[in-house]
């Protein structure tokens, strides 16, 4: 466990995990040392394979110490939060929320979820040197630690140790806190996953350039102009937008052409219409869509306002004859009905006279009950333009106004929140009605409210997985004077007030609206302390699974071995000594005081009578004495020699 994660921890390097995949995939480029053949390596690609010794170069101070990074594992043990898990709405959840540092979080992630998620959203620092950010980290090397580790000079390895320790909000720094994160949320992609990315002026050249490099230049899916605000006092450049960068596991496994849910709403509206103008004509044509359109109103989402039909299919009044512009076309269009001249628009008409005589005697232009109303043209369904485009309009004031109304008695609860309608926006787009959504920079939980509404709306099921460290609410800010401590719990309140205007408004909706909550715990210093003087042979231990918690070592242990956060182990009773079985392991975590021959016997006859064979018995090292670990493996060779196809391997951990 976390003993043994500090050993793997101390001979880490920056290049460990790609050295890994070539002696994989490439071992005979590998001599008898250990070495990396190069040449050996050229000559097992393919023949007429490009070879350069030119590199654009990406570097930067800490990139070696980020790399290396990736190739830690977190000493966090994964603490359930036990009261609020049990409560009716959330102990069937599959929601989850961890807080915590999202490093530590993605490295307990991988294990569970590694290659499991379909799509990531975040939102990190943009390091606009106003948004707070600094980066320290807690890891208590030397300087002359660093520089061997790292290779490089003992002045180098200072200035990286001062740029981690004191606080940076340097580009460096930025890149050097971003790098592990990305290199962790690709080993939760699936080949076809995607991430989004949102950032403004201050670091997206540079988060361009690192998402080349984790993700593979290749993999760029597209840069996405999301226009936010009207700057209505500009300098030089009125800045109006950010970026939501997007990028693929593997660009060659997406779905050519992304299409939104409105897509499938407008097959069925064409096809209704097509099925109605066969049975009726004039008047009970249109009587016959307003039955359908009444009743099925409220899921057809962005065609909400599609309330016609003709002859040529469903359709909506559209003001695109109107002129955009400065000016435009100006003359009388004549109503039918009352005979005098329309309202003109103020910028006039898009269209020159000859061309909307044109469209009235086609039938295309809609005229209001009198000549009071603008005219509009018809827009039908099959007209509607469903792409991923990669500029979309959605004012940034929206994301302050939802928090506004869950929380009516703050001011603001929180500073720049992104509102529901970009996560929506992106998701309509990835097919994906179940599954995972991961936002590792959790904020606000604008990602969780967004997802609990997609589903209330379309009956999917969606699930999010929210990380937010324990950031603590500024004194002045006006979430601390509303009495929240930290930014996680600002997050979880929105979510449960979310969940609650949702359940209120719709109250057959079925779907899941709770979570489930775990904290991300370091052991004691004095813990760690008799961890590192233990030694299993010699050493009676002093510590217990109460040191600990024997909820937090579980869940710990069943992410560890790829069974997630919300999946739970069987309490099996051996005698009188309670384990935890979860399909291929066993779980021995209580003191072994309740262990004895009869713990044995119990253990034994359940290998031989019931469907109950788990692989690995898992031991919690500091709970059993070597003499009963001893015991325990004896006991289980006699039973494989009695069972030739029984493989039980006992895995100690410290």
């Amino acid at each position: 466990m976390i003993k043994d994660i500090i050993g793997r921890n101390a001979e880490a390097a920056a290049g460990q995990k790609e050295i890994k995949v070539l002696k994989e995939y490439f071992p005979q480029c590998f001599n008898a040392d250990g070495e990396f053949d190069i040449e050996a390596f050229k000559a097992a690609l393919p023949e007429g394979t490009t070879l350069t010794d030119e590199t654009s170069g990406f570097n930067w101070l800490g990139k070696n110490y980020a790399r290396m990074l990736t190739n830690m594992d977190t000493t966090t043990l994964i603490r359930p939060d036990e009261e609020h898990n049990a409560k009716p709405e959330n102990r069937d959840s599959k929601n989850i929320y961890i807080s915590g540092d999202n490093l530590d979080a993605l490295q307990h992630l991988v294990k569970s979820y590694g290659e499991k998620v379909r799509v990531i959203y975040i939102d990190p620092p943009y390091n606009t040197g106003d948004d707070g950010f600094v980066y320290n980290d807690r890891f208590n090397f030397t300087a002359d630690e660093l520089a061997k580790r790292l290779d490089v000079s003992r002045e180098r390895a200072e200035r990286i140790l001062s740029m981690t320790r004191r606080g940076s909000s340097s580009h460096a720094a930025w890149l050097t806190f971003m790098l592990p994160r990305l290199s962790f949320a690709r080993n939760l992609l699936t080949d076809d996953g995607v991430i989004f990315i949102s950032i403004d002026d201050n670091e997206q050249a540079n988060l361009k350039k690192l998402c080349d490099e984790v993700f593979g230049e290749e993999n760029l899916v597209g840069q996405i102009i999301w226009k936010n605000v009207t700057d209505n006092n500009p300098t030089n450049i009125a800045i109006e937008h950010e970026y939501i960068l997007c990028y693929t596991k593997n660009k060659e496994s997406l779905e050519p052409i992304w299409k939104s849910r409105d897509s499938d709403i407008k097959d069925i509206l064409i096809q209704k219409g097509k099925e109605l103008n066969k049975q009726y004509k004039g008047d009970a044509l249109q009587n016959a869509w307003k039955k359908w359109y009444r009743d099925h109103k409220s899921q057809l989402e962005a065609f909400n306002d599609y309330k016609f039909i003709d002859k040529d299919g469903v359709y909506t009044g559209s003001r695109s004859v109107h002129n955009p512009g400065k000016d435009g076309y100006h003359y009388d269009i004549i109503h039918p009905i009352t005979g005098k001249p329309c309202t003109e628009p103020l910028r006039g008409y898009r269209f020159p006279e000859s061309s909307m005589k044109r469209l009235i005697e086609e039938g295309k232009i809609l005229f209001g009950n009198d000549e009071k109303k603008l005219v509009e043209i018809k827009l039908y369904a099959s007209e509607y333009q469903d792409k991923f485009s990669s500029v979309f309009n959605l004012d940034g004031r929206a994301g302050a106004n939802e928090l506004a109304a869950l929380f009516p008695e703050v001011t603001q609860i929180f500073k720049n929140p992104k509102c529901t309608g970009i996560i929506e926006h992106l998701l309509s787009f990835m097919n994906l009605n179940d599954g995972y959504i991961v936002d590792f920079f959790g904020g606000s939980s604008t990602t969780a409210q967004a997802i609990m509404q997609m589903n209330q709306i379309d009956g999917g099921e969606r699930r999010y997985l929210i990380i937010q460290w324990q950031e603590e609410c500024k004194p002045d800010s006006e979430a601390a004077k509303a009495g929240y401590k930290t930014i996680d719990e600002v997050g979880m309140e929105r979510i449960k007030r979310a969940a609650k205007k949702i359940k209120e408004a719709n109250p057959l909706f079925a779907g899941d609206l709770g979570f489930k909550h775990f904290v991300l715990e370091e052991p004691k210093e004095n813990v760690l302390l008799q961890m590192e003087k233990f030694d299993p042979i010699t050493t009676i231990s002093s510590l217990t699974v109460d040191d600990f918690g024997l909820e937090a070592v579980l869940r710990t242990w069943l992410v560890a071995d790829g069974y997630g956060f919300t999946e739970d182990a069987e309490e099996v009773t051996l005698g009188r000594y309670k384990a935890y079985w979860k399909d291929n392991h066993l779980y021995m975590i209580n003191p072994d005081k309740d262990f004895d021959a009869n713990s044995i016997a119990a253990l034994m006859d359940k290998y031989n009578g019931e469907p109950f064979s788990p692989q690995n018995i898992v031991i919690f090292g500091y709970s059993f004495s070597f003499t009963h670990c001893e015991e325990l493996q004896k006991n289980l060779r006699t039973l494989k020699e009695g069972n030739k196809t029984l493989t039980v391997n006992i895995d100690v951990r410290y």
